[in-house]
């Protein structure tokens, strides 16, 4: 069984693409510290230079942390984690269940200008921060996350990172399969009729997630 805190799954240049982050930021993320020590973003020791260094608990960190970008500013998001930190008694309180309810009253209260209306015509923060969270499933009786579906892929074929499955490699949540190995049969020359029928997929789903994919990739 995956370890979400301890086993790595992704890279920092995966991570950073799955999630639409910036790699610099990403880095940023996971050596920037708090006040008391901790990093914003939970790496781990690859077992070799540019191995998987990112387990399940620090992606769920860095998507949460993705979601305040463009409203607060790099020293606000080190205070409000670690004032969330502090008000969960959680190291890892960016990914604990708590996150979906207190902790974006945190972030909001943390955000520059005006708390409820963002600014250059964004939408408020806290209709933002709502919106990325949902993405996150919890079991119940369990605080951390097991699950985190990916937004940019369509209602249609959803896809999602899950330690459970593909050791973290995003995968489609209908059916467990890889979504490289979905492109990649795609990108062969394979029809997306003949790729749909490979992997029990709909020929939209198909069409959805190979056109997604390659928009990351560019």
């Amino acid at each position: 069984m995956v370890d979400r805190f301890d086993d790595a799954l992704l890279s920092v240049q995966d991570t950073a693409r799955h999630l639409d982050i910036p790699d610099r930021t990403l880095q940023r993320w996971l050596h920037h510290e708090s006040a008391a020590g901790s990093p914003l973003v939970h790496g781990v020791q690859p077992v070799k230079r540019g191995w998987p260094s990112i387990p399940f608990v620090a992606i769920v960190e860095a998507y949460v942390l993705r979601s305040l970008r463009g409203y607060l500013s790099m020293p606000k998001i080190r205070e409000a984690a670690e004032a969330l930190r502090l008000a969960f008694g959680d190291e890892y309180g960016l990914a604990t269940q708590r996150i979906a309810t207190d902790g974006v009253d945190i972030f909001v209260e943390y955000a520059d200008g005006d708390l409820a209306c963002a600014r250059d015509g964004q939408r408020p923060i806290r209709e933002v921060i709502t919106d990325y969270l949902r993405y996150i499933a919890w079991e119940s009786g369990d605080q951390y996350p097991y699950r985190l579906r990916l937004r940019q892929y369509p209602d249609v074929a959803p896809v999602i990172i899950d330690p459970r499955f593909g050791w973290g490699a995003p995968v489609v949540a209908e059916n467990k399969v890889q979504v490289d190995a979905i492109v990649s049969l795609w990108e062969a020359g394979e029809s997306l009729e003949t790729v749909a029928d490979e992997y029990g997929l709909t020929r939209d789903q198909v069409e959805a997630i190979c056109r997604t994919a390659r928009r990351r990739a560019a």
